[in-house]
């Protein structure tokens, strides 16, 4: 298959933290995704914001692991917004003031527009907010 998958903090963190309402479906969702031969797709931006939310919620360790894995895996590609991404992001974070986008999720809208990436792996509604399709499929 072969799709490209952005995956967003709330699904690195429900793989992770047995104690999330979503982790098993996140752990099932990721093996699917991997079975279908799915291309990961992340950014820094994400893998710093999982990496401190695992430290704050699990613990130090859970984050370095994270951290480490990450950066080693090399399914997974990690994207670095562009001066001119991170721009177009923040215009749109400044734009839709009736939504509670994060900064973080703009720059995530703006590489998968930038990438043509239409799938993001995430527990996150803003995602569909923003026309992406969101897998797994759900009213979280």
């Amino acid at each position: 298959m072969n799709k490209p998958v952005f995956v967003d903090t709330s699904a690195w963190f429900a793989s992770i933290a047995k104690n999330d309402q979503s982790h098993r479906q996140a752990i099932a969702e990721h093996h699917k995704l991997i079975k279908d031969k799915a291309r990961f797709f992340t950014s820094n931006l994400v893998v710093h914001e999982s990496t401190i939310l695992l430290e704050r919620k699990v613990n130090r360790r859970e984050g370095v692991q994270f951290l480490t894995s990450i950066i080693e895996d090399p399914n997974v590609e990690i994207i670095h917004a562009t001066p001119e991404m991170e721009h177009e992001a923040y215009q749109l974070y400044e734009k839709y003031l009736d939504q509670d986008f994060s900064v973080a999720d703009c720059v995530s809208f703006t590489i998968m527009k930038h990438f043509d990436i239409h799938r993001a792996f995430t527990f996150d509604d803003h995602f569909r907010t923003r026309g992406f399709e969101m897998v797994p499929h759900t009213n979280r």
